[in-house]
């Protein structure tokens, strides 16, 4: 991109981070600082509102530039992506939503320490939730660094390092002054802009091959070089047993690990009602349903349109296949309205990283303070004081996820989103299931489970191809690769499981049916719920 094109989007850039400044500014001054309104809004949102928010807290850098990314590369194997991202919801839909909602107050130690020994239960919960939300977060520090990277028509490292220290100390003032008011607003206003853009670039694609989607395929496979396969199965997953598997393990960790993130979590608790939360839900997957439609239009537009040498010539894992779409689309580079449509897409999916971030920040900052602060000081701790620890919290994560994301800055976002959904349906996802269901349940077993997905979910990952062991790995030149798959979700998953249960079969605590009871009306009716 040439210097004045450069400055278009640079400036709406910064009309994307005046108007989330002007709305956390325009909130911090009518909060009164309560826990109730920095974690949770004030329960005002309605089922619409909310729905709008938890699509923006869901459609990340991962599924705008990732998963488009990977449909560019690699076709039908990038396409599984989408599906497992929006199947995910169904399990969110029938067996999270209100239940959650009644069962909680702002985090998911609420809704498992209801029944069991609060301290070891928020402790166990909390340190999980802040693992997943800080992977959570690369993904979104990785994304800005390629946008920002393209636009200025470098692949150095101090534009991306740059990059990716900015996001973060935006993302800590939107929380510590916003908390989640400013952060659900920011997350609609970026909803409408990221359902706006990729309608406009869906009809444009569609209007080049006149509406002929079989057209749009054979011409993407056409370009790909691999012809047919293209459109098949087997690129990236199916070319041995390892790939196979792991594409198995893929599918799980997004099916199950959505009912595990604790950002998504959170978000019910912004609704005054169970019955507005499951609503809620329904207004999310219409919306993300639409939008991964999209994507699989936009992944194969790229390839048929840019092509997948150009898209892996500018970004190695396929991050800036949108934005190169949407320059030839504009009418190539060096055009007026290439440069004006690459703007626009760089400010949509800057503010869709402005906007995740935000949320995730948020909830991993509630778990540091409600859950691990509250649990090492005194019950009765004064909620301003819980409130000031997770504003400070919001400054280590952003610090952690800013290191974090300069190191993982040449791996696929939507990729580094599969790990940390392996994690959460490994650590969040057994131990919320089993606290809702299993009327045996004990503390044990509560703490086995989250450990007993977590640490082998991490471990694994240490060990994997995504560490070392390849030139693709977080460090190419070290082999310490002992682990065959790159997501460890089909291993991980199970264990959680299995650590549940073990734990709660050992135990010799008797659960205590008089709470479950209990727990259960109250999920089942709201009958006391906050």
């Amino acid at each position: 991109m040439n210097t004045e094109h450069q400055t278009l989007a640079l400036i709406l850039f910064s009309l994307v981070i005046a108007v989330t400044l002007g709305i956390t500014t325009w909130v911090s001054r009518n909060r009164h600082g309560s826990a109730e309104e920095f974690y949770a809004g004030g329960r005002l949102f309605s089922p619409l509102e909310n729905g709008f928010a938890i699509a923006g807290d869901y459609m990340s850098a991962a599924s705008f530039l990732g998963i488009s990314g990977l449909i560019a590369l690699f076709g039908y194997d990038g396409m599984l992506y989408s599906v497992g991202f929006l199947v995910a919801w169904l399990v969110v839909l029938f067996l999270v939503a209100e239940l959650v909602r009644n069962c909680g107050r702002f985090t998911l130690a609420d809704v498992v320490a209801a029944r069991m020994s609060e301290r070891p239960v928020r402790i166990a919960a909390g340190a999980s939730s802040v693992v997943v939300s800080v992977l959570y977060l690369v993904a979104q520090m990785v994304g800005a660094g390629s946008l920002v990277a393209l636009l200025l028509g470098t692949s150095g490292g101090t534009a991306r390092t740059l990059t990716v220290v900015g996001v973060g100390a935006l993302m800590v003032v939107y929380v510590s002054f916003g908390g989640m008011r400013a952060t659900t607003w920011i997350q609609i206003v970026k909803a409408v802009l990221l359902m706006g853009g990729a309608i406009t670039l869906t009809v444009l694609v569609l209007l080049r091959f006149h509406g002929n989607f079989d057209q749009l395929l054979t011409s993407a496979a056409d370009r790909s070089g691999h012809g047919m396969r293209f459109l098949g199965p087997g690129l990236k997953y199916g070319a041995d047993w390892t790939s196979r598997v792991d594409f198995i393990s893929l599918g799980l960790a997004l099916v199950l690990g959505t009912a595990g993130l604790p950002h998504i979590l959170s978000r019910f608790y912004t609704v005054p009602t169970a019955r507005a939360a499951r609503r809620s839900v329904v207004w999310a997957i219409a919306l993300i349903g639409g939008f991964y439609l999209m994507t699989i239009v936009l992944g194969f537009g790229a390839a048929a349109l840019v092509g997948p040498d150009a898209v892996r010539a500018s970004n190695a894992s396929g991050n800036t296949a949108v934005p190169l779409l949407a320059v030839h689309l504009g009418g190539g580079a060096g055009s007026t309205g290439g440069a004006v449509l690459f703007a626009v897409v760089a400010a949509i999916a800057f503010a869709t990283i402005l906007a995740v971030v935000a949320g995730i920040t948020l909830a991993s900052s509630a778990s540091v303070a409600h859950d691990l602060y509250a649990s090492l000081k005194r019950r009765h701790a004064r909620q301003r004081s819980e409130v000031a620890v997770a504003r400070a919290a919001a400054v280590g994560i952003g610090a952690a996820a800013i290191a974090l994301g300069l190191l993982a800055q040449d791996l696929n976002v939507a990729f580094l989103v599969g790990l940390a959904f392996a994690v959460a349906a490994s650590a969040n996802l057994p131990v919320l299931l089993y606290s809702l269901f299993w009327r045996g349940f004990t503390t044990r077993g509560a703490v086995w489970s989250v450990y007993g997905g977590l640490v082998p979910a991490m471990l694994l990952v240490v060990v994997s191809p995504v560490v070392s062991g390849s030139p693709e790995s977080l460090f190419p030149g070290a082999d310490f690769q002992l682990f065959p798959l790159q997501n460890p979700g089909i291993v991980s998953i199970p264990l959680g499981f299995l650590a549940g249960w073990l734990g709660t079969v050992t135990s010799v605590e008797e659960p205590d049916l008089a709470k479950h009871a209990e727990t259960e009306v109250r999920s089942l009716t709201g009958a006391g719920a906050v």
